[in-house]
């Protein structure tokens, strides 16, 4: 028997990112906590080279990350990255470049249109 997240913040999140999905009539935010609320192992797990090459073709966006971002790379790209959770490592690069690592309950209020979703 599934019964979903047993972790509060993921459960939380969900929460946040469905209400805010009804609210503003937007299926990104329904879509990322679809995501979120597959089993851990199941969500997505990027690393920061492959950030560093989306941000590059995205200038000017958000990239969403629905799940962990890790330190393996290089980020070269000043960059707005917006997860569910972030490695130690990734947060200090990111910061490094010039980026902001966002946690996905503080992103709810910036506009969708600015923002890509990374799997």
């Amino acid at each position: 028997m599934r019964t979903g997240p047993t972790n509060e913040r993921a459960k939380k999140v969900i929460s946040l990112l469905e209400k805010t999905s009804r609210k503003s009539k937007s299926t990104l935010w329904l879509d990322i906590a679809t995501r979120i609320a597959k089993p851990r192992r199941q969500r997505a797990s990027v690393n920061l080279w492959k950030l560093d090459n989306l941000a590059r073709i995205f200038k000017g966006k958000t990239l969403v990350v629905p799940g962990k971002v890790l330190g393996n790379g290089v980020i070269s790209e000043k960059a707005n990255i917006v997860a569910f959770e972030f490695s130690d490592s990734a947060e200090e690069k990111i910061k490094k470049a010039g980026g902001k690592a966002i946690l996905l309950e503080n992103a709810v209020s910036e506009p969708v249109k600015t923002m890509v979703i990374v799997k």
